[in-house]
């Protein structure tokens, strides 16, 4: 176990599997009330965990190595999590979260194409095939 938890295939598999439950009881928590009120209680349950995470594990010394850069993109970031959450938990109270998950899966396609332009990451021709196929997917699971 010691090689696979140092895998970022593991670590991804596990967000995917945490994203797919985030959505179902998403789905479920938005059903009685507002969806802004829903995510302030998921993010204050968010903000809870992760403080107790980094206080227990002795990470918070970390705090001294921020640098005004490094601190204005993890500020956009949160930003950007923030209008993410606000977009996905309006159109799951709208719509069937096996439509909204995929489409919210487009991100995908977004990160491959906004890394390649802003980041200089190269992706191989099978590579952008996959990246058309999951928009294409997406898309299909959406409509159909």
């Amino acid at each position: 176990m010691g090689q696979i938890a140092t895998s970022w295939q593991f670590w991804a598999g596990l967000a995917a599997v945490f994203a797919a439950l985030t959505a179902i009881f998403a789905k479920v928590g938005v059903q009685d009330i507002d969806s802004d009120l829903a995510k302030f209680l998921r993010t204050i349950v968010v903000v809870a965990a992760l403080g107790a995470l980094v206080w227990a594990t002795g990470k918070t010394q970390g705090l001294g190595a921020l640098t005004p850069r490094t601190t204005l993109f993890l500020l956009l970031s949160g930003l950007a999590t923030g209008a993410s959450w606000l977009c996905y938990f309006r159109a799951l109270q709208l719509g069937d979260a096996s439509r909204v998950a995929p489409i919210d899966k487009l991100s995908v396609v977004f990160v491959a194409v906004f890394a390649a332009l802003f980041l200089g990451e190269r992706l191989s021709g099978v590579g952008w095939g996959g990246v058309a196929l999951i928009g294409l997917g997406s898309v299909l699971v959406a409509v159909g």
